[in-house]
């Protein structure tokens, strides 16, 4: 933890101590933002008829105006980091069981090119067998033709 620290800043012409954790950077922010404030107001004619205090309050107003937005739009970004969070795991389980199916298909598609290689194999052998009995078959019947022809 940083240790504490006092800054001087000026806000609406007025010098002041800060003192705070944080970096003096960040109090001058503060500090700069707060007279952004002050000198919106300062631009408006109708406000610039107001007592000091009742324009001061209308500041503060204004500065937790700001806040409550800020905190309201904290938490819608919030809730759609969680639905995108949410989205993202749903995608993620999506993508594993896709992936899953997927090895599956490939596992299958091994299976059936190795059962189809097999299966011309023995498409092969049974032609070549096929073939080999058809000349047996042809050479037998030559001898039966020979002698039909000489009688």
């Amino acid at each position: 933890m940083s240790s504490k620290s006092d800054t001087e800043v000026i806000i609406g012409g007025k010098v002041y101590t800060l003192s705070g954790y944080e970096g003096e950077e960040y109090l001058q922010r503060v500090a700069a933002y707060i007279n952004n404030k002050i000198n919106e107001f300062g631009k408006m004619d109708e406000i610039r008829r107001f007592p000091m205090d009742m324009r001061a309050t209308l500041i503060e107003l204004n500065i937790a105006d700001d806040l409550f937005k800020a905190k309201e739009r904290i938490e819608k970004l919030e809730q759609d980091l969680e639905i995108k969070e949410k989205e993202i795991y749903d995608l993620k389980y999506e993508l594993i069981s896709e992936q899953s199916k997927a090895e599956a298909n490939e596992k299958t598609v091994r299976q059936l090119e190795e059962k189809n290689k097999n299966l011309q194999q023995k498409n092969a052998r049974l032609e070549a067998d096929l073939e080999e009995l058809l000349l047996e078959d042809g050479s037998e019947d030559e001898p039966e033709e020979k002698d039909k022809a000489e009688q």
